[in-house]
């Protein structure tokens, strides 16, 4: 691996791989392709925008040209793909951008890898790799008991992942119609650093310390796998290193917990760290129950056997532990959350969770 395409490499889980993947391979050449929608952020890779071997370049994935220009420039054998629309309410709202960018968008990669490396390409299927970031959503929802394998039926309940599972599919056909060397991660939820203010953890973090509701969805009783960022990031390198050619690999946390179990964590923490309310009051009392989502899915819990047993990883990272880091990391860096609550997304922000 020394020349890797990351897609969507500003935004949260993509920031995280580029650091690790620069401190991780000495050796490698990396280009960054990020729109820059409202949850990518150049700040979120400060730190390493200076690193000679890394490279930035501001573009869609959907623009063929481009992609077909950079993958002749920079000659890249690995593409780790990240680029999506993710979140739920928003694809409920507004499919259309999921449809293009999840859907159009990785057939866009994955012609202009076919193109680059099929057939008399010196980079061969043995040395390339196109590993496609999926997650568990996919699947549908699960009962109070039971695991989601990489054998379980696709069974998407929103425009989001039912656009994920579209492009997942389009990965394996290419590499069973083609022989492109592709590998895919379905992950569970994650959590971290760098995580943009409309998922459940920093949304909780950044209005509990404002004194703002924090809204769940229906009873919070619905569970979510979580899974440490940086953890899931070890695990996408372990993959890229030894993953089997068209194998599907399900990475989880092990924590499967409540929504509202989150929620009444993270506000018990913040009244430790920085204090009671104003009215002296805990956080707590900013729990608002609100109208449920369509679609919303009970549960999600990985079985990531396979890839523990397989290939050597499992998460280091307990969600005792996982919180504590980015709690942290959000109360060190309040200029960061300010600078990604301005513009258009203060209006979605606003109209999605009320101004309060």
């Amino acid at each position: 691996m020394k020349n890797i395409l990351v897609t969507g490499g500003c935004g949260f889980i993509g920031s995280n791989f580029v650091r690790l993947a620069l401190k991780s391979l000495p050796d490698c050449r990396l280009v960054n392709l990020d729109k820059l929608t409202y949850a990518g952020n150049l700040k979120n890779l400060a730190d390493i925008e200076d690193d000679a071997r890394y490279r930035f370049v501001k573009g869609d994935i959907c623009d063929a040209q481009l992609v077909e220009k950079l993958f002749s420039e920079e000659q890249f054998d690995t593409v780790v793909h990240f680029a999506a629309e993710s979140h739920v309410d928003r694809s409920i709202s507004g499919p259309a951008e999921f449809i293009q960018t999840n859907i159009v968008g990785t057939f866009t990669l994955l012609e202009a890898a076919r193109k680059a490396w099929l057939p008399s390409s010196p980079l061969t299927p043995s040395s390339s790799r196109f590993l496609h970031v999926s997650t568990d959503e996919v699947y549908g929802s699960l009962g109070e008991t039971g695991l989601f394998t990489e054998n379980t039926a696709y069974d998407p309940r929103s425009p989001y992942s039912a656009s994920k599972a579209s492009s997942d599919h389009l990965v394996s056909s290419y590499f069973h119609t083609y022989g492109l060397p592709t590998l895919m991660t379905n992950c569970s939820n994650n959590y971290g650093p760098y995580h943009f203010p409309e998922k459940l953890i920093p949304l909780i973090i950044n209005n509990a310390l404002q004194g703002k509701e924090l809204p769940v969805y229906g009873d919070g009783k619905n569970v979510r796998d979580w899974l440490y960022v940086v953890d899931h990031c070890e695990a996408i390198l372990t993959v890229l290193q030894k993953g089997q050619l068209g194998q599907t690999y399900n990475i989880g946390g092990n924590n499967e917990k409540q929504n509202i179990e989150i929620v009444e964590t993270v506000c018990d923490i913040l009244d430790r760290k920085v204090g009671l309310l104003d009215s002296e009051e805990p956080r707590r009392s900013l729990i608002r129950f609100v109208t449920d989502r369509p679609g919303h899915d009970r549960r999600y819990a990985i079985d990531a056997s396979k890839v523990r047993l397989e290939l050597g990883w499992e998460p280091s990272v307990t969600f005792d532990e996982g919180i504590l880091k980015t709690i942290d990391w959000y109360l060190e860096n309040p200029d960061w959350v300010a600078g990604v609550l301005d513009g258009s997304y203060q209006e979605y922000y606003a109209k999605m969770y009320g101004d309060r």
